[in-house]
């Protein structure tokens, strides 16, 4: 079997986690990299045993000796940096979230969908067992018809030095400035836990209400040429299309978790509970007589295939993956309206 021939398109610190996944998959190589930072892109194909460099998406076009690409480049430039890609016929993998803004969004699903091509938003709590097997069990009908839910993505870069110091590193400094096209948390990891959330309660997101929250953090507000102006948590109140209602909340500032996700999902038959804690997955159920005594017991998870591995194997079965750009503007429809909501004194609006 052919090779499956992907280029990473930007070689910042995520495209190492890319990388990494790739050579782990029998019959992937890594043919490309493309950076316009070219110390960087140099020091990443070293790293990687990566024959060819490309200072940009025109000469990687030009060269054309690949199939697909992982768009590991900042959130504000997805939209322009993967629709030539997709008008050149080749399969995309784009971190989240999918665009700036749900206009852009929906143009990139469209056009993924005309080229016909396997478009997939690496929405990576998609590879947690308990997200998926709780999904599966819901969609089983073994807590019944799903009510209520509470959800919670906690990190603490802003208060302990979890992944570096956020006050003089670029890395953390461009994710607090709506300039530098930050959506603050809500974008950068809002995205993920609207998707873990409404994934698992198996129905879409119908009215969203948010409040977002910058706090202080320097003085004046910016550090050097970064205006400190993104949200650093958010607190949200979400219904689904099932009648199932639910509150989520994210934030920079949980002292005490590096990254943490939880999802608790109540129905007529019974309750689930999804952690990812320090890397861990576990699910929790309640269900059947151990309704009667409020017993949890934990639940085992078949492993999953992580998205990279799902969007290969998209590729040679000539078949679409979830989730997908579709899903991707639909959930970027979301996070914009959180952002009108809370503009409008956290106004219910409908998705």
């Amino acid at each position: 079997m052919r090779p499956v021939r992907v280029i990473i398109l930007g070689t910042g610190g995520m495209a190492r986690a890319h990388a990494e996944a790739y050579q782990a998959i029998e019959g992937v190589e890594i043919v490309a990299g493309i950076d316009t930072n070219a110390d960087r892109l140099a020091a990443f194909n070293e790293k990687f045993g990566i024959p060819n460099g490309f200072a940009s998406i025109d000469e990687a076009l030009a060269w054309g000796e690949f199939d697909a690409v992982s768009n590991v480049t900042p959130d504000a430039v997805h939209h322009r940096t993967t629709l030539p890609f997709l008008a050149a016929g080749k399969h995309v993998l784009c971190e989240k979230p999918l665009a700036a803004n749900y206009a852009d969004a929906v143009e990139m699903a469209e056009a993924a969908a005309k080229a016909g091509v396997v478009n997939m938003v690496n929405l990576s709590y998609r590879n947690v067992p308990a997200l998926m097997e709780a999904a599966r069990m819901v969609a089983a009908g073994e807590i019944g018809e799903v009510r209520h839910f509470e959800a919670a993505y906690l990190q603490s870069w802003l208060t302990q030095p979890a992944w570096g110091d956020w006050k003089t590193e670029e890395q953390w400094l461009w994710r607090l400035s709506t300039a530098h096209g930050s959506m603050g948390v809500l974008g950068d990891v809002g995205v993920h836990i609207i998707d873990y959330a409404s994934f698992a309660a198996g129905a879409a997101p119908k009215s969203v209400s948010c409040r977002l929250t910058t706090f202080d953090k320097a003085e004046g507000g910016r550090i050097g040429d970064y205006v400190l102006d993104a949200n650093d948590s958010f607190n949200m109140h979400l219904s689904l299309e099932n009648g199932a209602v639910g509150v989520i909340h994210a934030t920079r500032m949980a002292s005490g978790h590096f990254n943490d996700l939880t999802l608790r999902l109540f129905g007529t038959k019974g309750g689930l509970e999804v952690r990812f804690e320090k890397e861990v997955s576990l699910l929790r159920a309640s269900v059947g007589d151990d309704m009667l005594t409020a017993t949890w017991r934990d639940v085992d998870c078949p492993p999953v295939d992580l998205n990279y591995a799902r969007f290969v194997a998209a590729i040679r079965e000539g078949k679409q993956v979830d989730p997908d750009f579709a899903r991707g503007a639909a959930l970027q429809k979301v996070l914009d309206l959180a952002v009108d909501s809370d503009s409008k004194g956290c106004a219910d609006l409908t998705v």
